[in-house]
C-alpha cells in the first residue's frame, strides 16, 4: 500500500511520516499494492487532528478522523478506528464488492462486536413553515438540537441545517 502524507498548515516531520507509514503498513495484508492511503495532519487550537482515508477502486473507502492532545495518539486512534470499520463491515463489503481487485477479504478478521438493533423506536411528526437558513439556525439553537429540518423560503425545498464538529453550521440541500 502506498501512503500519501499531507500537512495542512503544518510541517510533517520525518518521525511523524515514519510513524504513520509504520502503523498503516499493518493493513498491507488487507489491500493490494496499488491502493493508496491518504493521511492528513492538521492542528486546531490545542488539538492534533489526523484524518486517514483509504479509497478503493470501486468507489468505497475507509475513513477515520481523530482529535487528541498528542499527534502520535491521534495516529493510533485513527488507525484503530479504520481497523474496527474493516472488521465490522467485512461481510457487507464482501457481498457488495465481491469482485473487487483492491481488497483481500480473507485477511480481515471477523468482528466480535454486536451491532445494535436498528429499529425505529420513535416517530415525530411536525409541520414545517417556509424560512430562511439563518432563521432555521436560530430555531435550532432555541430548541437545543444539533440539526433542524425546514422548508427553504427561497427554493421551496426541504433543507436541513446542522451543527458541525468545529462549531460552525452546515446546510444540506437535497435534490432529485
Amino acid at each position: 500500500m502506498k501512503v500519501i502524507v499531507t500537512g495542512r498548515n503544518l510541517v510533517i516531520t520525518d518521525a511523524i511520516r515514519e510513524q504513520v507509514e509504520k502503523k498503516l503498513s499493518k493493513f498491507d495484508k488487507f489491500f493490494n499494492s496499488d491502493v493508496e492511503a491518504h493521511a492528513t495532519f492538521s492542528t486546531q487550537k490545542n488539538k492534533h487532528i489526523v484524518e486517514v482515508t483509504i479509497p478503493l477502486k470501486n468507489g468505497a473507502f475507509f475513513r477515520a478522523e481523530s482529535r487528541t492532545e498528542d499527534m502520535y495518539g491521534s495516529i493510533d486512534e485513527a488507525i484503530d478506528k479504520i481497523s474496527r470499520q474493516m472488521k465490522k463491515h467485512k461481510t457487507k463489503i464482501e457481498k457488495r464488492f465481491h469482485d473487487s481487485d483492491s481488497i483481500r477479504f480473507e485477511a480481515i478478521p471477523e468482528s466480535t462486536e454486536t451491532t445494535p438493533d436498528s429499529s425505529i423506536v420513535k416517530t415525530k411528526r411536525f409541520g414545517i413553515k417556509p424560512m430562511m437558513p439563518e432563521e432555521a439556525v436560530l430555531q435550532m439553537d432555541l430548541l437545543g438540537h444539533d440539526f433542524f429540518v425546514f422548508l427553504n423560503g427561497e427554493t421551496d425545498d426541504v433543507n436541513v441545517v446542522y451543527r458541525r464538529k468545529d462549531g460552525d453550521f452546515g446546510l444540506i440541500e437535497p435534490y432529485l
